[in-house]
């Protein structure tokens, strides 16, 4: 069955994670820097994801995994080379209606964790449903090439053009009409070759000379 994709936002919100080899370092490295108020459980923690939650401030429990650490959490992730202790985090999960993934283990996950490239607030994800995270760092690599930092800096700039654009058109489909044109491959063109003054500039006009046609 088809996945459900979203962005989720995790500021402040409680995330645990059982776990404290290198697998668990990367995915504390991953929701630490999306915000999310960590909590790492494990007997056995790798020196880096230590340092790494002290810097933090992240919760370190050194400890067995008790089911009692996951009140309150918004999701949790099991990256220990435990099976049964795996399917243990999982269960106790689907219990208290917390989502899980469990590392390497699909059968064993409410969500996938993608692939991600990132250039400023642009982010695109890649997913193989979690049949073949190799997969999706492969195909991460080739968009690395297609999409730059420049993709970045332009959807930086549109940004803040689409907030004075939706207080200067009322009209949904008529805002849609003029953001398309603002986004489309020929203004990220002219961006890429002259830079954001320019571009500012441009855009400048196009809004004076497309807005009045929408209003009449």
């Amino acid at each position: 069955m088809a996945k459900y994709p979203i962005f989720l936002e995790l500021t402040g919100r409680r995330v645990v994670l059982i776990g404290g080899g290198a697998v668990a370092v990367r995915k504390a490295q991953a929701l630490l820097a999306a915000g999310a108020r960590l909590v790492v459980v494990a007997e056995k923690i790798d020196d880096v994801l230590t340092d790494l939650c002290t810097d933090s401030g992240a919760e370190l429990i050194r400890s067995r995994y008790s089911k009692d650490y996951l009140a309150g959490a918004v999701l949790a992730i099991a990256a220990t080379n435990n099976r049964q202790l795996n399917r243990r985090i999982y269960e106790d999960c689907q219990e208290l209606e917390i989502l899980c993934n469990v590392v390497d283990q699909p059968e064993l996950c409410d969500f996938f964790v993608p692939a991600v490239l990132k250039r400023g607030g642009l982010q695109i994800a890649v997913g193989t449903e979690g049949n073949c995270p190799a997969y999706a760092g492969h195909i991460k690599k080739k968009l690395e090439q297609t999409f730059t930092k420049t993709h970045g800096e332009f959807l930086t700039e549109v940004e803040a053009l689409r907030k004075s654009i939706i207080n200067d058109v009322p009209d949904p489909a008529d805002r849609k009409a003029l953001l398309g044109k603002l986004v489309d491959d020929e203004s990220f063109g002219y961006f890429a070759e002259n830079g954001p003054a320019a571009w500012r500039d441009r855009t400048e006009k196009i809004i004076e000379n497309t807005v009045p046609k929408l209003r009449a």
